[in-house]
């Protein structure tokens, strides 16, 4: 499916931009305009067969687009989307979807010491949090406490536990 997308690509640059033999595509466009014609997602090995493709007997023709009807490259651009979408959700970076905004109630498992700026919270869920404010609350002690970790306004999330109104900021580190 891959080396089709790449012929794709190839084939309307090949239209849209004049072909010289020694222009590389990653020359002939700007950091957006590369990442926004998809071509980030190329291997070294596609990229350098693109260019080949470009280069071939210096003159775009060469390149020939493959005849596909209209409703076979929307469907593959909603299947491109699609596999987008899953990728972004399973970004270890933390590239967070609108379904992650919301709140999640779980517990810490261990004992709970209290908040302290540069804590990791790791809950029994898996996910680990980490404070990035000064909040605290002196004295507080636990065994397995439940928290809730709810999202605030401009990308802001909030760790607070049970039994107590202090709450802490937090950044999800994993």
């Amino acid at each position: 499916m891959r080396a089709v997308h790449s012929v794709l690509i190839a084939a309307a640059l090949a239209v849209a931009l004049p072909a010289s033999a020694q222009e590389r595509i990653e020359d002939r466009l700007t950091a957006a305009e590369f990442r926004a014609a998809g071509l980030g997602k190329l291997s070294d090995a596609e990229l350098a067969r693109l260019n080949e493709l470009l280069a071939r007997d210096g003159a775009p023709a060469a390149v020939a687009a493959p005849a596909a009807p209209a409703a076979d490259v929307e469907a593959r651009i909603a299947q491109a989307r699609e596999e987008g979408r899953r990728e972004a959700q399973n970004d270890p970076r933390g590239v967070r979807t609108a379904e992650s905004r919301e709140p999640i109630e779980s517990t810490l498992p261990g004992a709970f010491a209290g908040f302290a700026r540069g804590r990791e919270y790791t809950l029994s869920n898996g996910q680990v949090w980490k404070q990035i404010d000064g909040a605290s609350i002196a004295g507080a002690r636990g065994q397995d406490v439940g928290v809730r970790v709810r999202p605030g306004f401009m990308g802001v999330w909030w760790l607070q536990v049970d039994g107590y109104n202090t709450q802490a900021k937090v950044e999800r580190v994993r």
